[in-house]
């Protein structure tokens, strides 16, 4: 990986509609401009771990904290915060805006998990502004990704799954196993008056997410970040948010990706990736005539050698345009 180089600008930008965005900049301020999406939706820019998958000296690195989460201001979680407002088309207004106000023509476009369902939404509503897009575990959300994440993927883990929907059907919120949608069930837990059952909904969705990506990632192992509440109740209120809306992609991505022709992109995705089935990256590169797929054997949803293949996508994207 390249160097995890500091910022040497960053900011919080107003948005049209009052909410403010956190961005930051690293690399070379002349290099080639290329935007992160993170996943989520909800976790935020993290450990900065994304500037490593780009070379410094060639790329003009941006990232921004999508809105509601990270350093932006209100989070979701926040009275201030207007969820409802939180959808995909916002994110990529927020998203122009910042490119407006960076004074970028054009860039390249990074986007991982929930980040690659934005990147390509972005590049469909903007494909003027878009040089490249380079997508690792690839996601669409589309209703079929979420209903296989939040139901159906629970035949390979039954006795977890029983708890997950049990945990609904005892909330209160009127949920039963095969009448309506489990991940509507949890959206309604995360907007519930009482704070103690949007923590207790919150941490039954955090372990249910750690045992659907368990495979691909070695086993079970809770992810140490579910021990922040205040981040955990973020992106969790975010994540069934959008979920429970089909990540507001209307129509569904796949359906105009036309919009898309003549952009190069790099779909990168584990084959063991339980969570996100590879078929989702496998129709996308299908009707991308532009993209090329990279399929890793032994990864699931992420892993060391997709982030090499990250970087690598990269590096020849440069190439291509010429920096």
């Amino acid at each position: 990986m390249y160097p995890t180089v500091e910022p040497h600008a960053s900011g919080l930008l107003a948005m049209s509609d009052g909410q403010q965005v956190h961005w930051e900049e690293s690399g070379n301020p002349d290099g080639l401009p290329l935007v992160y999406l993170h996943g989520g939706p909800g976790s935020g820019l993290g450990t900065r771990g994304y500037v490593a998958k780009a070379d410094p000296a060639r790329y003009r690195i941006i990232g921004l904290d999508q809105r509601g989460c990270g350093r932006s201001v209100p989070l979701a979680t926040d009275p201030g915060h207007d969820l409802d407002a939180n959808t995909t088309p916002r994110l990529i207004a927020d998203t122009e805006e910042l490119r407006e106000h960076l004074g970028v023509e054009r860039w390249v476009v990074n986007g991982v998990s929930w980040g690659s369902t934005l990147a390509i939404a972005y590049a469909q509503a903007h494909p003027e502004r878009v040089l490249g897009v380079v997508c690792m575990a690839v996601t669409t959300t589309s209703r079929w990704e979420v209903d296989w994440i939040t139901e159906t993927v629970g035949a390979i883990y039954p006795e977890e799954w029983d708890r997950f929907a049990g945990h609904a059907e005892e909330a209160g919120v009127g949920y039963r196993r095969g009448e309506g949608r489990l991940v509507e069930a949890y959206r309604r837990l995360l907007r519930h008056t009482d704070p103690a059952v949007r923590d207790a909904a919150s941490r039954a969705w955090a372990r249910w997410e750690d045992v659907h990506v368990s495979i691909g990632a070695g086993g079970y192992s809770p992810d140490p970040r579910w021990d922040d509440d205040g981040l955990r109740h973020t992106i969790v209120t975010l994540v069934t948010h959008y979920w429970a809306h089909d990540g507001f992609c209307d129509p569904p991505l796949l359906e105009r990706m036309d919009r898309v022709a003549g952009i190069p992109a790099y779909l990168i995705h584990g084959r063991r990736d339980v969570s996100s089935p590879v078929q989702t990256a496998w129709e996308l590169h299908r009707r991308w005539p532009d993209s090329r797929l990279v399929v890793d054997e032994g990864e699931g949803h992420g892993g060391v050698s997709m982030v090499e293949a990250w970087r690598e996508a990269n590096d020849e994207l440069a190439d291509r345009l010429g920096t």
